[in-house]
Order: C-alpha cells, then structure tokens, then sequence
C-alpha cells in the first residue's frame, strides 16, 4: 500500500512500478506531508538491507522504518537520512544508512520530509533484502 498516487494515475505513477525493475517508470507520490509505504510480506521475513531509489528533487530527507509481526502494532525500527539524488542507495553503513536486522510481516517506510516544496515523493526502485522464515 501506498499513501498517495500522483493525480491517482495507478497506471502511470502507482507502486507497482517501485518493484518492476525498470528504470522509465516509478512511483510517484501526490502532494502532501508524510507519504508512506507498507509492505506486507506473506510470511515472517529477517530483513538485513533496504535499497531504494528516488528522483533527485523528489526524495525524503528522513526516512522513519517502522515494522511488526503478524497481529501486532507497528514499533520503530530506524531513521534513514537518505541524499537527494538519483543514485541507488543501499541501506550499508557506507552511503549513510543502516537497517537493523529484524524480523517481521509488515514495514512501513515513513517519508518524514520532502526535498520537494510540495511534498512530492518519487521512487524508482524499492528492494528489501534478508530472508524469507
């Protein structure tokens, strides 16, 4: 799930498009404070690594990661505090970011704040790395 489509366009902008690999289409968030995505995963996973991509211009200076287990409320695991660019960047120490391993059956990923006057949040590639319980 997503928080918001850009002029709900799920054809041309929804979030499907994080995780299709290609890199002539993405997700591309509407207007607005704290757009967010949840994934739910069909069973318990250890994730170890988040890679994600955005727009420069349009990325989050904050990211919040929250998860839960199947039935739980949702707790923080992590801030992210992502570059402004368009490169990918992966959740090693290395480019500015880590990811506790945890293991859970949902993850949200908060974008606190916008590079974007608007609030606009663009992904190109979203990929939660660890395995699969």
């Amino acid at each position: 799930r997503v928080s918001s489509v850009l002029n709900r366009d799920v054809k041309q902008f929804g979030k499907k498009h994080m995780f299709d690999t290609s890199e002539e289409t993405c997700w591309n968030s509407d207007q607005g404070t704290c757009q967010w995505v949840t994934l739910d995963f069909p069973r318990p996973v250890k994730v170890s690594q988040l890679h994600i991509q955005f727009q420069g211009g349009f990325s989050s200076q904050l990211c919040t990661l929250e998860g839960c287990r199947a039935g739980e409320e949702l707790v923080k695991i992590s801030e992210l505090y992502p570059q402004d660019s368009h490169a990918m960047q992966i959740s090693f120490a290395t480019c500015g970011f880590q990811v506790e391993e945890t293991v859970l059956d949902k993850l949200k990923i908060t974008f606190e704040s916008s590079t974007d006057f608007f609030g606009r949040i663009v992904v190109y590639h979203l990929g939660v790395l660890g395995e699969r319980l």
